[in-house]
């Protein structure tokens, strides 16, 4: 009986040191494989993106500079005028008996001279005989010379009036294609109703901002001392239609206002474009693109990022385990790297997919 229980002991001994064994072999498997990658540098293009309002590069509306009723209109909504050529007739009453009056002024002011040149002609032969006295005569010239003046104002104000019945013809003052017409014959219009607008869209300045700090790196990396030396150094840049498609012609910035709004934070820019075939049109909207050009920079893959709580971590490999590593990035137009600017460096290696399943201090085993 008890040889039985000495061998039913050793069995269960022996089976013990079996599962032990097992169990073991189960802990000592290889750790999991992951892709992973060296730190290096490279090249690369980032882009900015800002709306834009587009403005022809003359953009004037048109106002009577008289009052008085639309008697004609000429032109017609999106017709294409030349500089001079004349969009609307105004009836202006006032004009027309300004002119009558100064007409009469200076018809008037001529006899008046007329009769003042006679009376010194007929007085210096008489003062030269010494019939009357010399101050007589002077007193003559004096009244000749009020009557030269008062002729001369009636002819000034005959040239005015002559002016201001012109105006009764709006003209414009640029070559270009004319916007809306609010006003129609019968209205009664003054200097304070835009009558339309014209725009000289042969180029189109489109209109953005940027920020403060955006501003100060935009400037700080071109070349040049001056503004004026570092916009001409500035990339070319692209322009994107309401509808999605971008524009074929290429802009320059040309201009940046000197003073930053207080109410935005943001300077104004200004970049032109060419509208050779008429596709752009004042008062439209799009979007800026504006690229940056980085040499010798740390490129990743983006998948090898992940996020917490706004912050961004990458996994470096330490020791045969998976580190979790603090890193500032910028994703790049294409979507699938990022420019690192702080937390890696050259050289030490990285997890380049399958974050979301890694831990820290996790051990892996690397993929190259």
């Amino acid at each position: 009986m008890r040889t039985i229980y000495i061998t039913a002991a050793v069995t269960v001994l022996l089976a013990a040191v079996s599962c032990g064994k097992k169990q073991a072999g189960a802990n000592s498997a290889p750790p999991p494989v992951y892709p992973t990658a060296t730190v290096t540098t490279g090249d690369t293009e980032l882009e900015a993106v800002y709306p834009a309002i587009l403005r022809g590069r003359e953009d004037i509306e048109i106002r009577p500079r008289i009052d008085g009723f639309i008697e004609q209109i000429f032109i017609d909504e999106g017709s294409a005028v030349r500089q001079g050529q004349v969009l609307f007739k105004i009836n202006s009453p006032q004009a027309e008996q300004a002119v009558i009056t100064a007409q009469a002024a200076v018809t008037s002011a001529e006899a008046q001279l007329a009769t003042a040149k006679l009376n010194v002609d007929r007085m210096t032969p008489l003062a030269e005989k010494g019939i009357i006295s010399p101050v007589q005569l002077e007193t003559y010239h004096n009244a000749l010379r009020v009557a030269q003046a008062a002729c001369a104002q009636a002819v000034a104000q005959l040239k005015n009036a002559g002016s201001t019945l012109a105006w009764t013809s709006v003209t414009s003052p640029v070559d270009g294609y004319v916007g809306a017409v609010p006003y129609r014959r019968g209205s009664l219009v003054n200097s304070q109703y835009t009558l339309t607008t014209v725009a000289n869209t042969a180029s189109i300045y489109a209109y953005f901002s940027l920020n403060e700090k955006a501003l100060a790196e935009f400037l700080d990396g071109l070349d040049g001392e001056t503004q004026a030396e570092k916009l001409k150094h500035a990339p070319e840049v692209t322009l994107t239609l309401a509808d999605g498609t971008v524009y074929p012609y290429k802009g320059r910035i040309e201009t940046v206002t000197g003073t930053v709004n207080i109410a935005t934070g943001s300077a104004g820019f200004r970049a032109g474009f060419p509208n050779r075939n008429g596709l752009l049109r004042s008062g439209a909207s799009g979007k800026i693109t504006i690229p940056a050009y980085y040499a010798d920079v740390i490129l990743i893959p983006r998948k090898a990022t992940f996020a917490r709580q706004d912050k961004v971590f990458v996994y470096t490999v330490e020791n045969g385990a998976a580190r979790q590593r603090l890193v500032t990035v910028t994703p790049t137009p294409d979507g699938q790297t990022c420019i690192v600017y702080s937390g890696l460096k050259v050289g030490e290696r990285i997890v380049t997919d399958g974050v979301a399943t890694l831990s820290d201090g996790m051990k892996i085993s690397v993929q190259n």
